[in-house]
């Protein structure tokens, strides 16, 4: 968001020192002035709205698509479990704890928790989330046997089709080498690397954390959070509280939508909007990101895929060579999107 203000107010003294370079030549030069700086405005307007507008990436596409059928790990909706989107949550100011509650029940009423236990990546997963400190700031101690349970992760999300059809695509771009073992330290540096999310601390932060866990910063927002697992495990434990569903109001979730769009209230703290995947499994939430993180270089990427029915923009944040953040965004479900393209 910093970059995007520096770049609007970088945009906007640009403008203004225009017109008043060519309003101090003369008194004729007032008109002229205004029309080239309103052309000039027009131009970056219409400009940024074009590159606003992104096409789907149909490589990536093809790719998550067949890494969402080898999710053979995925949970189903209904059978596996159960949720109520129940009602569409008001705009509520970042920082603002007073945010009026649209979903008076949990998201999850129900989740095949037997299924969780008995799913190796999902059990090891569940494992690591009591790994961290909640707030950045407070460096991160990793003890011998969390830098095991790591490794055990890892170990099983390698195992998995999906993570080996990543491994292969990645290979195929020359992004990661052939070897298990440095592809899982690749695999090691992008998720568990400890950095400096706050300054002037200590190594406080990392990119599974961040996504999979949350953090707060400064005691007063709630940051990343973006994991279905944890949400239903924090709201089954109180600590987190549903406020409803974020949308347009033509584009409803259903029940069986795999991608929310939400707000939620955690240990007090609010999260105005966040967005999550539901009901997959954590090495397709990682297989999928890291093909994102390793295809490009920039410091933020957003890329736009369709997987299943849905259409969605994901988007990846680095933080040098470990992933600061990833996220996916919800623009429309249940092949929505296939008939808009089609009425234009």
């Amino acid at each position: 968001m910093r970059n995007k203000k520096l770049r609007k107010s970088g945009l906007d003294f640009t403008v203004s020192e225009g017109l008043s370079s060519l309003s101090c030549s003369c008194g004729r030069g007032i008109m002229a002035a205004r029309f080239c700086g309103l052309l000039v405005l027009l131009t970056v307007c219409v400009g940024g709205l074009n590159a606003s507008r992104l096409a789907v990436d149909q490589e990536l596409s093809d790719i998550f698509d067949e890494l969402w059928r080898l999710d053979k790990n995925r949970l189903t909706p209904v059978t596996d479990y159960n949720i109520s989107v129940q009602g569409r949550a008001s705009f509520v100011n970042p920082g603002s704890h007073v945010v009026r509650d649209y979903a008076l029940q949990p998201l999850f009423s129900d989740v095949n928790e037997n299924k969780l236990a008995n799913t190796t990546t999902y059990s090891r997963f569940i494992k690591l989330l009591n790994n961290y400190e909640r707030s950045t700031g407070v460096a991160e101690q990793v003890t011998a046997e969390e830098r095991t349970e790591i490794d055990l992760f890892l170990d099983a999300v390698l195992e998995t089709e999906v993570m080996k059809r990543a491994h292969r695509y990645l290979v195929s771009k020359a992004k990661s080498n052939s070897d298990l073992r440095r592809f899982k330290s690749q695999l090691y540096l992008i998720w568990f690397n400890f950095y400096h999310r706050q300054r002037n601390a200590g190594l406080d932060s990392c990119g599974f954390e961040h996504v999979f866990v949350g953090e707060t910063r400064s005691g007063t927002e709630i940051i990343g959070f973006h994991n279905w697992i944890q949400f239903y495990l924090q709201e089954k434990s109180t600590h987190l509280d549903y406020k409803g569903y974020k949308g347009r109001n033509f584009d409803l979730p259903d029940q069986d939508d795999h991608v929310l769009n939400l707000q939620f209230s955690w240990h007090g703290l609010v999260k105005p909007v966040g967005s999550t995947f539901i009901g997959t499994s954590p090495e397709f939430e990682m297989a999928i990101f890291t093909i994102v993180f390793l295809r490009s270089t920039e410091r933020s990427t957003t890329v736009l895929v369709n997987i299943d029915q849905c259409q969605i923009e994901l988007v990846v944040i680095r933080h040098g060579r470990s992933l600061g953040t990833a996220y996916p965004k919800l623009l429309s479900s249940n092949s929505r999107h296939v008939g808009q393209q089609h009425s234009r």
